[in-house]
């Protein structure tokens, strides 16, 4: 039987990928696979695991989050408006003149934006900077870095991550996105990646993979590492592109996806009609 607790984050992940479908329509365009992969770890980051006051963005106690694949920022608006950092009506100004939303995040723009991104790899480094600097004033605030599986193409990530490990920064929990495809296609067929896993921990890191669209199975990991000490922490999250909507899932070309036609806004429409009816508890998880 699956748990109140389980069937919430699950209802929340649904709620995300609803509004980052719903903004990215608006839009006419944008990163929708890469939004939809990680939609149930934003779930359990803001439904359960991160310390935040909405009411209060830049608390100096709160734990902070680096979405290092800042293309990704859609599902990041719609995980800040389910928290109520922002409402949920701003959503459908994605990337649209004078908005608080654009396309990649921007901490000077919208209320619960830790970390400027978008310019692949740098995150990493941002997230190091900031781990360092809230261990320097003893804060027990953690880290939440997400990385995208075609972003360990940057060399400054593995750069970055070697700081992290020599450091024992262990407040910074890495979350790596592995969906297998990036811009260009298929990352194997890019640069092959290999076992991300294996080279996080030839990197020192105490590393866990789990199913990156299981909530509970993210949640148990992230319990877990917390309780690591004197090591870096990383969890590999096995996803896929598009992940938990069909439509998206088996577009080969889901990266960026364009509402031009009928059909496609059509279809989209009957995703975001049955996305509403499970995150308002109308349909079953």
């Amino acid at each position: 039987m699956i748990s109140t607790e389980t069937s919430e984050l699950t209802r929340l992940a649904a709620r995300i990928r609803y509004g980052a479908i719903k903004s990215i329509q608006a839009a006419g365009q944008g990163h929708i696979g890469g939004s939809l992969s990680i939609a149930d770890t934003l779930a359990v980051l803001y439904g359960k695991q991160m310390n935040i006051r909405p009411y209060e963005p830049h608390w100096a106690n709160r734990d902070w989050l680096v979405l290092s694949k800042g293309h990704a920022g859609p599902a990041l608006y719609s995980a800040l408006a389910a928290s109520g950092f922002i409402d949920d009506d701003v959503l459908t100004t994605l990337n649209q003149g004078g908005t608080t939303l654009p396309s990649h995040p921007d901490r000077n723009k919208t209320p619960g934006v830790d970390a400027t991104t978008g310019s692949l790899g740098q995150g990493t480094s941002q997230a190091a900077g900031i781990a360092t600097g809230l261990r320097q004033k003893k804060l027990e605030s953690y880290v939440y870095l997400i990385v995208g599986d075609g972003e360990l193409n940057e060399g400054q990530c593995w750069e970055a991550f070697q700081y992290i490990a020599s450091n024992k920064l262990n407040n910074c929990i890495v979350l790596i996105d592995n969906n297998k495809k990036q811009l260009d296609g298929w990352t194997d067929d890019i640069i092959q990646q290999f076992d991300i896993a294996d080279k996080m921990r030839a990197f020192g890191f105490v590393t866990v993979s789990v199913d990156g669209s299981d909530v509970k199975e993210i949640d148990a990991a992230i319990d877990y590492l917390k309780t690591v000490k004197d090591s870096a922490v990383c969890i590999v999250l096995d996803t896929v592109k598009g992940a938990g909507v069909e439509l998206f899932e088996k577009m080969a070309d889901n990266h960026s996806v364009k509402f031009n036609d009928k059909k496609i806004n059509d279809e989209t429409d009957r995703v975001l009609m049955n996305l509403e009816h499970v995150f308002k508890g109308e349909k079953d998880v």
